[in-house]
């Protein structure tokens, strides 16, 4: 088989021949790899009984991945489904993609090898075809919406995330409509246990009672304000800037009777006008805001609370607070303008905006957990899900899920829940000697 030391011809001046797709495949290859590879040119590599592989149906998938070298790339071709993945179901590509990724290690081709495999790709397929209607614009145009984390360039790109559809949403996620990371307290724990845990945990760390008030900023379908107002008697409050999430959220209130205590608004969180709050949550919402926000955002939540007043901020972070882009994939298609950075991060700007930091848990496995439910469901619902939204949409949700608990195991994204206090001038904050949460 012609490999890449056939390469070397070119660089001399005589005329290498062209490769097939499966060619190029298994040259690129760094070992072999134990993956079925087939192309619609007709060439294969790889064993046939292979329990995983991939599937190239057209040329606009091999533009995708040569136009788009990387994640985006291989999105792109997979959610328009000019790339499958064999063996594995598109609601929980989680076993095939982590074989893949074990799998398959690819080397960069000298600048000879790569003449000859643009010579063997052809040069039409050098133009990069429209992405899927799915992705969102590159982050140098979104210029056009605004600027960065102002509260209609906000709007925008939260809407892109949230605004699919309230039934799909269902189908992913499951009764609790929860779209945050999940407390198991047991191995066996249901999804809507360790939802139910998770919000009940972080009403115990705001130590909620019975006619406190409560704010919830980025409160999506509402899950812990209606917690609070059902099990604790708490009035809360809760902002969103997903109209659909906060329709939803207001009808499930009228439903449960708790229209005395509790309240969604579509609204953005630095708009909310009233103080005096004994807690505040903030559940999912930091990865949205930007970094740089991050000053602001923690004074305006510390100015929202009453002297001796809980703050919980829940959010996914990095295992380290040195800056790190966020990939391609995650920002067209999954989070436009999200950025995540380290606890130790999340912790110095709490601090330096007033608040006393009491306590932290980083509940990482927790969330590998939650998305692992989260794609059963998925999985489970798939032929009503793309009925719902369309195949290409629920193609981006499997992937992402399961891409995302992979993260999350490898330990190259965590989930830090940041407990502080409005401690007072002379240092009163009604915090007590050891935690009141456990046990």
């Amino acid at each position: 088989m012609t490999t890449l030391k056939d390469f070397g011809g070119a660089a001399r001046g005589t005329t290498a021949p062209k490769l097939t797709i499966a060619q190029m495949f298994e040259t690129l290859l760094l070992r072999p790899a134990p993956v079925r590879f087939t192309a619609y040119d007709g060439s294969a590599y790889g064993p046939e009984d292979a329990a995983f592989g991939l599937d190239l149906k057209n040329e606009r998938g091999l533009a995708y991945l040569i136009t788009a070298p990387g994640d985006l790339g291989l999105a792109r071709a997979y959610v328009s489904g000019d790339l499958d993945v064999r063996g594995v179901h598109p609601g929980d590509p989680y076993e095939g993609m982590v074989t893949l990724l074990r799998a398959m290690r690819f080397r960069r081709p000298s600048a000879a090898q790569a003449l000859t495999l643009m010579r063997s790709i052809g040069l039409s397929q050098l133009v990069p075809p429209p992405p899927p209607p799915q992705e969102h614009l590159p982050r140098w145009r979104r210029v056009m919406e605004g600027l960065r984390h102002s509260p209609e360039r906000d709007g925008k790109v939260i809407s892109h995330h949230y605004d699919v559809s309230n039934r799909f949403y269902e189908m992913v996620l499951g009764p609790s409509m929860t779209y945050t990371c999940a407390l198991f307290e047991t191995e066996d724990a249901t999804l809507e246990e360790a939802q139910h845990a998770k919000y009940d945990l972080v009403a115990r760390k705001l130590r909620l009672q019975q006619g406190q008030r409560l704010l919830d900023v980025g409160c999506g379908w509402g899950g812990m304000v209606r917690h609070a107002a059902r099990e604790y008697g708490v009035r809360a409050l809760g902002v969103t800037l997903s109209r659909e999430q906060a329709e939803w959220a207001q009808e499930k209130i009228r439903e449960e009777g708790l229209e005395h205590l509790a309240e969604v608004r579509h609204l953005d969180y630095r708009a909310v006008q009233e103080t005096g709050f004994d807690a505040v949550s903030s559940i999912g919402l930091t990865e949205h805001i930007g970094i740089d926000q991050y000053a602001a955002y923690f004074g305006f939540l510390r100015d929202k609370l009453r002297p001796g007043g809980r703050l919980l901020n829940h959010c996914i972070t990095r295992p380290t607070n040195k800056p790190t882009a966020t990939g391609a994939f995650i920002d067209r298609y999954v989070f436009p303008d999200g950025e995540l950075t380290g606890s130790g991060r999340i912790i110095t700007e709490a601090q330096d905006a007033g608040l006393e930091v009491q306590h932290e848990e980083n509940l990482r496995v927790h969330y590998a957990m939650t998305l692992a439910g989260w794609c059963r469901n998925l999985e489970a619902h798939w032929d009503e899900a793309v009925a719902e939204v369309g195949e290409g949409t629920a193609r981006v949700w499997g992937l992402y899920m399961a891409g995302s608990r992979m993260g999350f195991e490898r330990n190259e994204i965590q989930l830090h829940q940041v407990l502080a206090t409005r401690t007072d001038d002379e240092g009163r904050s009604s915090f007590p000697l050891r935690p009141d949460w456990v046990g």
